[in-house]
């Protein structure tokens, strides 16, 4: 043993001994120090890329805002691994064809395809409208292929041609067909699955034409809002709101990202759609019944196997509750009662200019006539809006005072503490055009502001237009009728839908990353949603090297934590086998002195 003395200053020494290392120790010493050299070097690079991957979050959030900003740029159609895909929505009053594309999918069985708008070489969307609406051809069907050529001419000059054999096309038509009978209905899609196919190369069959409910509708709509939000993607930072949702039986729950309700307000119609977490139980099987007809569940991943995409969205549409239909039914109802007051009191109340009824529902002086079966009744505006609000409470039809369903409508519970919901069109136009508060919504900042604007004269309101002091979107409508829509959006929000007052998750808007969001583009998503079962297939057709090389660099944290415990592990287990050689070689030390002492030692000759 080898004594080493410390000494200092003071009279004091400390004493230790160090054992002398084996020739063997000193090997697995340098064994465990070249290993533990060679685990630094490969974990470095590991370290970097998993503190990278875990600590940019947000950077990551933003370059995803980026890119989205970025698919304003025009479409590479040199890019021969770009897909292509069509939807012609055929509405009412016309019908436009949209184009979009996909690179190829990432191979990620969890992952949507990655579909986005085309735009051509000026970077504007490839998008082409023609009037009237195709239910114009109820009366020629064989002329339909006709109508639609223009629109899949336009289509096919811009999807490169050695494409269009594996281009889906999909003709979707809404409201206008609705209403015609279904023979009619018939006799124009028989027409489209016969004659399109002869003119172009598209991917078209029968099962590519249909026409869609408003349900459907709306649940397009709502797939197309949460996928440019990114509703779909996986968590990624802890800061993200999440929701748990029920799948299958009460008992299996998922957690994800919390998707966004939509509330659309048009002219003639509102619609609303949310997804519902958890599952309904009912009182009643008419009321069951009843509810399924508003619930839609379906699941958007590419295997049906897998219940991490089903989802469970409540969606119905209100006929007649848009903003101009809702300004006809109040006028109507103000028509009628001060027709039936005027009879009973013996009153002309309205009838006359000098004696005109005053709405509260008008800027303050503004004059204005309601004309019904040739007798006109003359307003006033008062300008009071906490009184049309009370005065358009009827208009919600709501039907007991215990449920309160707008129209007698079934309406999904809301959680309101773990929510999010976009109102668009007249939501935004009513907070944005003339307010100028779109974009987070407060209910008390704008109940204000339309108090404000509708207590202020008519005169006062055009001189401000004229100054320029609105939006460049309002008009003299927008003007005389700001009063009556804000107060109508407020009602079917607050008492329709009943959000609370100090609900802090609304956002009016009109465009979502600069780019107008249509239910065609959830179309897609959803018609294409096992397209990447092609490209998973594809992808586990590779080498497995290449394999291994994309599974180790996108899941490198779980590598890190594997080479720590493997570390540890070797650290371990050449601590046990330095303690058992220790052991070995202090047995046979002691066995030597043991010996040592044992036999005596013989005195040297002649002594």
């Amino acid at each position: 043993m080898a004594r080493i003395s410390f000494s200092c200053l003071y009279p004091v020494s400390w004493h230790f001994s160090v054992p002398p290392i084996s020739p063997f120790a000193r090997r697995h010493l340098a064994f465990l120090t070249l290993f533990i050299l060679v685990f630094i070097l490969m974990l470095i690079p590991v370290t970097d890329l998993w503190l990278r991957r875990s600590g940019a979050q947000k950077d990551r959030q933003f370059e995803k805002y980026l890119a989205r900003v970025g698919d304003l740029e025009a479409t590479d159609t040199q890019n021969p691994s770009l897909n292509y895909g069509i939807v012609v929505d055929c509405g009412s009053s016309g019908s436009r064809v949209f184009v979009y594309f996909w690179p190829q999918h990432n191979g990620n069985p969890h992952d949507l395809l990655d579909i986005k708008q085309m735009r051509d070489q000026s970077s504007k969307p490839v998008v082409k409208k023609i009037k009237p609406g195709i239910s114009v051809m109820a009366s020629t069907p064989d002329k339909a292929s006709d109508y639609m050529f223009p629109l899949l001419s336009f289509a096919a000059a811009h999807v490169p041609a050695e494409k269009h054999k594996e281009t889906p096309l999909y003709i979707l038509c809404t409201a206008g067909m609705r209403v015609l009978p279904e023979r009619e209905q018939m006799a124009i899609i028989e027409d489209l699955v016969r004659n399109v196919p002869l003119k172009f190369g598209f991917l078209f069959s029968e099962s590519h034409v249909e026409v869609i409910s408003g349900k459907q509708e709306g649940v397009y709509a709502w797939i197309s809002i949460n996928f440019v939000l990114g509703r779909f993607d996986h968590i990624e930072d802890d800061d993200e709101a999440v929701v748990a949702v029920t799948v299958g039986n009460l008992e299996e729950f998922i957690l994800r990202k919390r998707t966004v309700g939509i509330i659309d307000m048009g002219g003639g119609s509102l619609q609303i759609a949310y997804e519902v977490p958890s599952s309904v139980t009912f009182s009643s099987p008419e009321k069951e019944e009843a509810a399924k007809a508003m619930l839609a569940e379906f699941n958007l991943g590419c295997d049906l196997q897998h219940t991490e995409h089903v989802y469970r969205v409540y969606v119905t549409t209100f006929l007649g509750f848009g903003g101009n239909y809702a300004r006809q039914r109040y006028e109507d109802m103000i028509f009628n009662e001060t027709v039936t007051r005027n009879r009973l009191l013996a009153q002309e109340t309205g009838m006359r200019p000098d004696s005109p009824y005053l709405d509260p529902c008008l800027p303050a002086e503004l004059t204005d006539t309601v004309e019904r079966s040739s007798q006109a009744l003359h307003l006033r505006g008062k300008g009071e809006w906490d009184a049309c609000r009370q005065q358009l409470e009827p208009l919600l039809l709501r039907s007991n005072a215990s449920q309160a369903y707008m129209n007698g409508v079934y309406q999904s519970p809301i959680d309101f503490t773990n929510s999010e919901f976009y109102g668009f069109s007249e939501f935004f136009y009513c907070t944005e055009d003339v307010l100028r508060m779109g974009g987070e919504y407060n209910s008390y900042k704008f109940a204000k502001a339309a108090q404000d604007y509708c207590s202020m004269t008519w005169s006062a309101l055009t001189q401000r237009f004229h100054s320029g002091l609105f939006s460049s979107h309002a008009d003299q409508h927008r003007l005389k009728y700001q009063c009556f829509k804000s107060a109508w959006m407020y009602q079917v929000l607050h008492d329709g839908f009943r959000f609370p007052y100090d609900y802090p998750n609304l956002r009016t808007a009109q465009l979502v990353y600069d780019r107008e969001v249509q239910w065609t583009l959830g179309a897609i998503l959803f018609k294409t949603r096992f397209l990447p079962l092609r490209d998973i297939r594809q992808e586990s057709n590779r080498p497995a090297h290449v394999n291994w090389f994309r599974v180790s660099f996108v899941y490198n944290h779980y590598l890190f934590f594997v080479c720590i415990l493997v570390v540890l592990l070797a650290i371990v287990l050449y601590i046990l086998r330095l303690r058992r050689i220790h052991r070995r070689q202090a047995r046979l030390a002691m066995l030597d002195l043991w010996m040592e002492e044992a036999v005596p030692t013989t005195p040297a000759p002649g002594i």
